[in-house]
């Protein structure tokens, strides 16, 4: 998740702002429809270019990720020009707005006005500043038909600001002793998009019947500004450099097996089950 913010400066700013508690607080999920991606949503459906264009920042410009590949604004623009969309359903998964900047992640299943026309599924994270009058896009991570199910909001507190980490581990280190199996630690955070998604593909029928009896699961906050339980990190030798979630598997007397350094989970949205179930596979207990 953290990886779109590196796209410029400006981004890391206006992330920073959007994950500081006491401003997302003031600004929560079920704010009022968000006037400039209205009219972003409006004209994708005009299909007018000039109109698209000019709702993405040239100063800083604005960057685009896509599957983990950076590009300049017109990559997005010709993606969703190109759809010549003849509607979209916009499913609003957190929108945080404030007086100068704002976030907006949401699904869309786009009917293309294409010859045999197919519905495109897409997840996009926009980040937005109010530049003068206007307000433009700076950061787009999209994400094209996603093999993963995506939550339909980020509500669920995955990450309690109240658990003590120290205590959690201990208690996961006692049962997997007795029950032969490792822990399977996830930093993160709740306002972490790419964390929730995991959370759920946990919880799904192909991953569920292999993480049960092989790990003793334990989500690590990491707070509001991502330097919570830093000693946790530490202990357990994983770096947040390339993003988060960040997994690390520990046998039952904290002894790591292994942990994650490269961001192999960051961009969880664009990962398919195979993937998870593999590395489930390849680091739960050995067969006694």
């Amino acid at each position: 998740m953290k990886s779109v913010i590196r796209f410029a400066s400006v981004a890391v700013l206006a992330f920073g702002l959007l994950v500081a508690g006491s401003w997302a607080q003031a600004a929560p999920d079920s704010a009022a429809a968000f006037a400039p991606f209205e009219q972003w949503k409006s004209v994708v459906l005009s299909g007018d270019a000039g109109a698209l264009k000019a709702l993405y920042s040239t100063d800083p410009a604005a960057q685009v990720r896509v599957g983990g590949v950076m590009h300049p604004a017109d990559a997005d623009t010709s993606f969703w020009l190109g759809l010549k969309a003849h509607s979209i359903k916009v499913e609003i998964i957190r929108q945080i707005a404030g007086p100068e900047r704002a976030s907006v992640i949401f699904r869309a299943d786009v009917v293309s006005g294409l010859p045999n026309p197919e519905i495109v599924t897409v997840t996009d994270d926009q980040y937005w500043l109010k530049q003068g009058e206007q307000w433009r896009l700076v950061a787009v991570e999209r994400t094209d038909s996603p093999r993963l199910k995506q939550p339909s909001d980020m509500k669920k507190n995955i990450y309690p600001a109240d658990v003590d980490a120290h205590v959690e581990i201990k208690a996961a280190e006692e049962r997997a002793a007795r029950e032969h199996k490792r822990l399977l630690l996830i930093f993160g955070a709740n306002w972490c998009f790419d964390c929730h998604v995991l959370d759920l593909a946990f919880q799904g029928p192909d991953l569920a019947p292999v993480l049960a009896p092989n790990y003793e699961l334990v989500h690590v906050d990491l707070g509001p500004d991502g330097h919570k339980n830093a000693d946790v990190l530490q202990q357990f030798d994983v770096s947040l450099d390339k993003g988060v979630p960040v997994l690390a598997v520990a046998e039952s007397d904290g002894k790591v097996v292994v942990s994650q350094k490269d961001g192999e989970f960051e961009d969880a949205r664009r990962l398919t089950p195979e993937v998870l179930l593999e590395f489930l596979n390849k680091w739960k207990p050995q067969a006694r």
